[in-house]
């Protein structure tokens, strides 16, 4: 499976069945100060179990920083 995870394309030997998954992967243990959007619409945390990924999707993941 191919996914674009924030401009980058990355090939799963094992894929990630849904976002949480994912998640899981790129940015483990971290719920907190993440927003995640698949295809341009943003998916709340609570959704992240029942967002299933599909070859191509691509996601953003932006994660809030301290500073000014």
């Amino acid at each position: 499976m191919e996914l674009l995870i924030n401009h980058t394309r990355k090939i799963f030997a094992l894929p990630p069945e849904n976002l949480e998954e994912l998640m899981n992967l790129e940015a483990p243990g971290k719920k907190k100060g993440i927003a995640v959007a698949l295809n341009n619409r943003i998916v709340p945390i609570s959704s992240w179990p029942d967002t299933l990924l599909q070859n191509n999707d691509s996601i953003l993941i932006i994660t809030a920083t301290q500073g000014g």
